[in-house]
């Protein structure tokens, strides 16, 4: 009967929203009829029809050219319809996945939004959302496009641009595409170096978090080079370059990205990269033990692989 009360309410207040003769309809007011609906379903527990009642709320607002109106709706109405998606999931009951399809429509109409409005860093917040919330929903395939268009929308900001490639290249390991994320993260190593040397000046290493995100694209690259293991006649000439500086006799101190990272851990990957070409894989798991504490989660599970690479050369670690 609650359901009936609320389609009543919601037909009462679509039905001002009609044309008549010699009369405009009110739709400032009908906005906000549908802005105190949705507080009431929100109430009841109903997100979904909550939603619903947002969208027509944004409808109101593109018709008032009410832009900032307009997307804060939809955003509403997309966390609504992701609320309802994540109770059902969670409840496990069966479904098309319709209110996460809502959901990133509302998202991507907000975007264009903030898009033709000329808000580039609005937009950006609102691709990396969807894609928190897609990656929470285990569909990091999905999720991975929305980041690398976050990173797209924030190359004037190089450090939130890079974070956004670094949320790129971790999708693609959980997707399993280590080539992929090899090559992300060579395009943050050569971005952090760039943009990181010039906001210190033009003959200057970079410093503070560029050299942070140096050092992790660093030691994920080698750790990827070693689990992917790729021929002398297909590796590419910039991870031929960053795997030679990790050879005993061409260790150079003008190396950038070596320089961002301790003593100990370049020693640590110098001693993996030999275990690893060798095929030692007694030394290289003595070597997991030292380098644990040093290593990101990620990195850790990377090593991981690499070692059951070792174990199963068949392919069967990867």
């Amino acid at each position: 009967m609650e359901d009936v009360d609320f389609l009543t309410k919601y037909r009462a207040v679509s039905s001002k929203l009609k044309k008549r003769f010699l009369r405009k309809p009110n739709v400032a007011e009908a906005s906000e009829q549908f802005g105190s609906l949705s507080k009431d379903l929100l109430e009841h527990d109903n997100p979904h029809y909550a939603g619903f009642c947002c969208l027509a709320m944004a409808r109101c607002e593109q018709t008032l050219s009410n832009s900032p109106g307009e997307s804060h709706a939809l955003v509403e109405a997309a966390r609504l319809f992701l609320e309802a998606e994540c109770t059902n999931q969670m409840l496990k009951c069966p479904g098309f996945e319709e209110h996460l399809i809502a959901a990133m429509n509302c998202y991507n109409f907000a975007i264009k939004v903030h898009i033709e409005q000329t808000q580039p860093a609005m937009a950006a917040c609102l691709c990396l959302e969807l894609g928190n919330a897609l990656r929470g929903l285990n569909k990091p395939d999905q999720a991975m496009s929305y980041y690398q268009r976050a990173a797209d929308l924030q190359y004037q900001n190089p450090l939130d641009c890079l974070e956004s490639l670094g949320l790129v290249a971790s999708c693609k390991i959980q997707t399993r595409d280590y080539d992929g994320a090899l090559t992300i993260f060579t395009e943050m190593a050569y971005l952090a170096q760039e943009r990181g040397a010039s906001a210190s000046g033009p003959a200057s290493r970079p410093i503070g978090a560029f050299c942070d995100i140096l050092a992790r694209c660093e030691v994920t690259r080698v750790l990827l080079l070693m689990l992917l293991q790729p021929t002398p006649q297909r590796i590419r000439p910039e991870h031929a370059q960053t795997l030679e500086r990790y050879a005993w006799e061409s260790h150079s101190e003008d190396s950038a990205p070596v320089n961002c990272l301790s003593e100990e851990v370049f020693l640590l990957l110098q001693s993996t990269v030999m275990a690893c070409q060798s095929r030692d894989v007694s030394a290289l798991k003595s070597l997991q033990k030292d380098l644990w504490p040093h290593l990101t989660a990620e990195q850790n599970h990377l090593l991981h692989l690499v070692i059951q690479e070792m174990e199963h050369p068949s392919g069967e670690g990867i």
